[in-house]
């Protein structure tokens, strides 16, 4: 067969092949190598593989609340009567993961999905915007901390929240200096994190 991923692969194969280049990073080299890679292990560890991913889908929904991926209802954060009045505003949900990590916040998190990107056809009414807005008009946070990515999306939409959210009364505040500039959260080490957080500054 001719593909993208070459001529005399198995069908099996390059249909496995394209189904992992959609995944975010993986290029077509890259999810050949992993595709041979899966052939190549035992049956049980596919097997296994394959029931994970299952699992995760099976398992695995978007909170109500907060958006984070969760496996309760509520999430195990939304629901903790221990956390602190505060909203932290990340993008995606791997940013909450590296916050909580830091172990400087105690607050709940409303996570939005993205980032405002006119250029890719993201606008404010695709993300979780308008649920943030009237997350705050109930529950009257102490702060909303707009913790979105240092970069031209990220910063943007920092603003444009700054502006939803001011006319209604609530502190918004942004992470202090000290971040790199362009940087994913994720990809922040703790240390960093944790005092660009607790040195955050109102807007």
């Amino acid at each position: 067969m001719s593909s993208a991923f070459g001529s005399g692969v198995a069908q099996p194969v390059a249909t496995l092949s394209q189904e992992l280049a959609k995944l975010p990073g993986i290029g077509p080299k890259t999810a050949s190598r992993l595709a041979y890679h899966i052939l190549k292990a035992s049956r049980e560890d596919a097997v296994a593989l394959a029931e994970a991913i299952v699992e995760v889908k099976n398992r695995i929904s978007m909170c109500p609340i907060c958006f984070n991926m969760t496996e309760q209802v509520p999430c195990e954060i939304c629901s903790d009567p221990r956390r602190e009045n505060t909203i932290c505003v990340v993008q995606d949900p791997l940013d909450v993961v590296a916050i909580e990590r830091t172990h400087e916040y105690r607050g709940k998190y409303h996570v939005l999905h993205g980032a405002i990107s006119p250029v890719d056809g993201i606008t404010p009414d695709k993300l979780r915007i308008s649920e943030l807005i009237e997350r705050v008009k109930v529950d009257s946070p102490d702060e909303v901390i707009v913790f979105t990515n240092l970069d031209l999306n990220g910063d943007a939409t920092a603003v444009y929240l700054h502006r939803q959210l001011a006319p209604l009364g609530v502190n918004v505040s942004r992470p202090a200096s000290g971040l790199p500039v362009g940087s994913d959260l994720e990809y922040v080490d703790d240390m960093t994190l944790g005092r660009s957080l607790a040195g955050r500054r109102i807007f």
